[in-house]
């Protein structure tokens, strides 16, 4: 199961492939969405916020995904994109991606960031997660969302092997509680090698359709497409049909600013209304320890991934070599006679399946990070080249780094209401005199209106020779003339000095 339960959003769909597309940010985004309303304002919320540094869960759930645009060039690559102007988050998940690289390789020593979505339990027949192994690894979704919670509570370092900090966690946590509650990224149906479902546990040959991932389907109601009626595949349905249809149909060739006109609106009111409303069965059973919370949703979602395999008839089904395993690829059709369509009764699984994450994720953080908790994780070392900050997140920075430059010393400062910091100096207080001056001296014919945005933040800015620079960093804008277009900038500042700039023409 290596799809998700959304789609990709807007600012990374020049780096993805089309079959990932469609209308933007949708299941996973709506997740994160009610758990933004359910724990605004709270002691928890503040401190989620703070640990991943102001990224709202709604941007969070996402990321997950988005760092599998990483897999073709690697995560240092400057021609793809980071998260730009949170340097700090954009090292940890990189440092994240570089311990767990793509891999087909079952024996690797290093397990694949992709195997961390998905578990793939047979559904031949009606079992629970613990009744056997096949389908399983210890860095299946259950595994994974278990460990996040360890390193939220502390059993577990975040100087660990696989590089998850406690602000990677959360992300992580995120995602997965989303696609824990997708039916296909639990379960798969297996397959002998004459295409006859089969029991793996007594068929050590039997292959498994990776949740769906290599079966075709067709329901009842899809238009014919040429001379294959089978135009989609079974997990991308329950990844992307079964969330589409709980919005507004968008019209046929509308554009994209059209589509996400029509979208957003509607997927923020359906997260609003889900998060005002309690859904029916969410919590988890008395006394259960939420590092296990991943087997016990699992065990509840089984049933429906089974039935979403009976509702469909399979054919012409065969075992079949895809790059380095073994797969079952083949076709299914919706079954004829059934009282509720297979469309309908996928979408309203969708829904209930989606409320209830969204209040699950809530609540899985509310018990697990400790409100005024911060990442104690070391500074990312030796990491590799990465784009210069810029004033906008996840953006595809192709100008090389700007260099250290010549710095105007002034008496560094600190704000009563910020830190001093070993790792990033004393807090700029008097950041907005500290960058006027270096323009002066450094960039003397430079005339223009100066706009801050935002306070300095601690950042850690990696050099061209991946050399790690920690200092404040400081995003703001220019304007030459009243009305004209901003220009961005940011200024990375250490002990009252500018170390490090970038956006301007020097």
């Amino acid at each position: 199961m290596r799809k998700i339960f959304l789609t990709v959003p807007s600012f990374v769909l020049p780096l993805l492939p089309a079959l990932m597309l469609a209308y933007g940010p949708t299941g996973h985004q709506i997740v994160g969405e009610i758990a933004d309303e359910r724990l605004k304002d709270t002691p928890t919320g503040k401190t989620v916020s703070a640990l991943v540094d102001g990224f709202s869960l709604e941007k969070a759930a996402v990321i997950p995904d988005e760092i599998k645009g990483w897999d073709k060039r690697g995560a240092d690559d400057p021609r793809i994109f980071h998260y730009s102007s949170r340097p700090k988050i954009d090292a940890e998940l990189r440092d994240f991606w570089r311990a767990n690289q793509p891999t087909h390789d079952e024996n690797s020593p290093n397990p694949s960031h992709h195997w961390f979505h998905y578990t793939d339990v047979p559904v031949q027949r009606a079992e629970k997660y613990k009744d056997g192994e096949k389908g399983r690894s210890k860095y299946d979704v259950v595994h994974m969302i278990a460990y996040c919670v360890d390193v939220l509570q502390g059993r577990i370092p975040e100087n660990n092997d696989r590089k998850i900090t406690k602000p990677v966690a959360i992300i992580l946590l995120t995602h997965y509680v989303g696609d824990i509650h997708q039916p296909l990224h639990v379960g798969a149906e297996y397959f002998d090698k004459d295409g006859h479902i089969d029991d793996p546990d007594k068929d050590k040959d039997a292959v498994a359709d990776e949740g769906g991932n290599t079966i075709d389907l067709r329901v009842a109601d899809d238009p014919p497409s040429g001379h294959v009626n089978h135009s989609k595949k079974l997990h991308g349905f329950w990844d992307v049909d079964t969330v589409n249809a709980l919005l507004p149909p968008v019209p046929e060739g509308a554009k994209k600013d059209e589509k996400y006109a029509i979208i957003d609106p509607a997927k923020a009111k359906l997260a609003h209304d889900m998060a005002m409303q309690e859904p029916k069965n969410w919590k988890l059973p008395a006394g259960t320890e939420p590092r296990n919370a991943g087997e016990v949703w699992a065990n509840e979602i089984l049933p429906i991934a089974k039935e979403a395999h009976d509702r469909l008839e399979f054919n012409d089904v065969r075992p079949t070599a895809q790059e380095d395993r073994v797969v079952a690829v083949g076709k299914s059709d919706e079954k004829p006679g059934a009282k509720q369509s297979y469309r309908d009764w996928s979408a309203e699984v969708t829904r209930e399946e989606l409320h209830k994450a969204g209040w699950r994720l809530a609540d899985l953080l509310t018990r697990v990070v400790k409100p005024g908790d911060v990442s104690t994780a070391a500074p990312p070392a030796q990491a590799s080249p990465s784009p210069s900050p810029t004033a906008s997140d996840e953006v595809k920075d192709e100008s090389p780094a700007v260099a250290p430059v010549p710095a105007v010393s002034q008496t560094p400062q600190s704000s009563p209401n910020q830190a001093q910091s070993p790792t990033y100096g004393d807090y700029p207080a008097n950041y907005k005199e500290i960058i006027t001056s270096w323009i002066a001296g450094n960039v003397p014919d430079y005339s223009a209106h100066l706009e801050w945005p935002a306070e300095p933040k601690p950042s850690d800015l990696p050099s061209p020779k991946g050399r790690h620079v920690y200092g404040y960093l400081v995003v703001f804008n220019s304007r030459p003339h009243p009305g004209d277009t901003p220009k961005s900038h940011s200024a990375l500042i250490r002990d009252g000095k500018v170390i490090n700039v970038s956006g301007f023409d020097e």
